[in-house]
């Protein structure tokens, strides 16, 4: 079955990541057939998120877990939670937060938009969100006068390369700070899985990543933190959770990627991805006015991309054009261009064949006008 040509679609080279945009991430052979089994059977699905629980709760070194229908999904009930605890009463009456603690603290240089703003799945639980510091500046004394202040419910802190890296307080120290002052801390990670127990090693209270990252399973979100925070989390699906839960193929889906994690071998999985760089790197090198080089990922996952830089004068591109150019035709070619306004764009292997690499670099190469591979 060819799905493409049956609904009209291009089918797409990956080179940009884990990307909701793009259906987030192949899903591994290991994970598809549980899913399947799960798809013509019925379950107890507070059973079912029971087990899997004791699922994460064993994979990240948390107390407990629970699944959601993704992330965003996560950053919401996360919130709503530490509002209500796991008090039906208050679960019925969100989005208003009358007597509740309702102010959640997000440093202002975490205030993301990663396809929404992550201060709209805050807002979304009937919380106030309290801005601190400025964009490039978050000092100490600024974080601790607001977690001082009264009604303040959670921090929210967000893991990504999205938010500025300088001048903000590391969850390192945003934990302890927030737990001298009886306050719990939330962290969106989304494509931090690979992270899962060192986010949690540092006291965070709610962990949220994706299922559809580098987990490769079916779209969810998988939560893991203090276990009576993480029932408070399940308690909102009956309230305004109700539209963010989780069917049993995300379930089932978040539980075999989690067990095959356990069991995978990441050392290895980490030289599969320098390799697909190094091949990539190898296909490149010489096409005239194209500088290239290998960045490691910025959060600290355990691989690295391909960073090609075009010297306009010379390829007559740009990095912004070379990312047009690279999406033109069927199939297209997606680049990671979230640095193209700064001059040059990523190729990430992570989804990508060998033959995807070859077909990409030889794009890259009819569009530069470089020698051909």
């Amino acid at each position: 079955m060819n799905l493409n040509e049956q609904y009209g679609l291009r089918r797409v080279i990956n080179a940009c990541g884990k990307m909701t945009a793009l259906g987030g991430a192949a899903v591994l052979p290991e994970i598809a057939p549980i899913v399947s089994e799960s798809l013509g059977n019925f379950y107890e699905l507070d059973a079912l998120q029971a087990a899997a629980g004791e699922i994460i709760a064993k994979a990240t070194g948390a107390e407990f877990g629970c699944v959601t229908a993704c992330t965003s999904a996560g950053i919401s009930t996360c919130v709503a939670a530490c509002m209500t605890g796991n008090h039906l009463g208050k679960v019925l009456q969100l989005p208003d937060p009358t007597g509740m603690p309702h102010r959640v603290l997000i440093q202002k240089g975490h205030c993301v938009n990663y396809g929404a703003p992550v201060t709209q799945a805050i807002r979304l639980a009937g919380a106030e969100v309290i801005e601190v510091g400025t964009i490039n500046r978050c000092t100490p004394e600024s974080m601790e006068l607001e977690l001082n202040r009264d009604h303040v419910a959670a921090v929210v802190a967000v893991e990504s390369h999205h938010t500025v890296q300088h001048g903000w307080i590391p969850l390192s120290e945003l934990v302890p700070m927030a737990h001298a002052a009886g306050v719990p801390v939330i962290v969106d990670g989304a494509a931090q899985d690979l992270r899962f127990q060192e986010l949690i090693g540092y006291g965070s209270d709610l962990v949220i990543a994706s299922a559809h990252k580098f987990l490769c399973s079916t779209t969810a979100g998988v939560v893991a933190g203090r276990r009576e925070l993480v029932e408070a989390v399940y308690l909102q699906n009956r309230g305004i959770g109700r539209g963010m839960k989780a069917g049993k193929e995300a379930i089932f889906g978040a539980m075999a990627a989690l067990e095959y994690r356990m069991q995978q071998d990441v050392g290895a999985w980490t030289a599969e991805q320098d390799r697909r760089v190094a091949l990539i790197i190898s296909l490149l090198q010489d096409i005239p006015g194209l500088s290239l080089g290998i960045d490691p990922d910025p959060n600290g996952c355990p691989f690295s991309r391909a960073r090609l830089t075009p010297d306009e004068a010379i390829t007559g591109h740009t990095a912004r054009s070379l990312t047009t150019a690279l999406a033109e035709g069927d199939p297209t070619v997606v680049a990671r261009a979230h640095h193209a306004e700064e001059g040059y764009i990523y190729l990430d292997a992570v989804e990508l064949s060998d033959e995807d690499i070859q077909y990409m670099c030889q794009k890259v190469h009819t569009i530069l006008g470089g020698v051909t591979t």
